[in-house]
């Protein structure tokens, strides 16, 4: 099986995305849920937000930009002030 530069190969799983928003309407999710947003949550929610490098998360997501990722990373408010908490110790150290 030829992988064409992707990492993971996923099945076709006909009905899948219908699925997915039958399950979202009923735990009452209103956003437009798909997997475009579950790949925007793992990239901005799950990793930036714990650490991890944004051309780390860039190489995962796929064969584009950093600034192609940065639109995906919405930064987050605990991640500010984590950064920002690690800075002051750097900075007294």
């Amino acid at each position: 099986m030829q992988l064409n530069g992707y990492i993971f190969v996923l099945p076709v799983i006909p009905g899948l995305p219908i699925y997915l928003k039958e399950i979202a309407k009923e735990v009452k999710i209103r956003n437009n849920l798909g997997f475009h947003t579950a790949r925007d949550t793992f990239g901005a929610t799950v990793t930036l937000a714990n650490g991890v490098p944004i051309e780390t998360v860039s190489k995962l997501l796929g064969p584009h930009k950093i600034s192609t990722t940065q639109i995906y990373a919405q930064v987050i408010d605990s991640k500010i002030s984590s950064d920002i908490d690690n800075l002051k110790q750097r900075l007294n150290d």
